[in-house]
């Protein structure tokens, strides 16, 4: 009994450290990869290639020569 009580132990602690690690990818690593894409898809599509700035969440960035181009999600 005392074996399959460590057996469970390690199981909850493995569970709640890959909860942790999906967690903080989700909170802090996952919106600049977000970003990042957001922006390449704008630079692709900008006439002039350069970005202004990127609404990541309206879809929406500003190229340099004042035009705006929609993105999709």
């Amino acid at each position: 009994m005392k074996e399959a009580t460590g057996e469970l132990n390690m199981t909850v602690v493995t569970v709640v450290a890959i909860a942790a690690v999906g967690a903080f990818f989700y909170a802090f690593v996952w919106p600049s990869i977000k970003t990042s894409i957001a922006k390449n898809t704008c630079a692709n599509t900008c006439p002039s290639g350069e970005v202004e700035s990127v609404d990541t969440e309206a879809g929406v960035c500003t190229c340099t020569d004042g035009s705006t181009v929609e993105i999709s999600q």
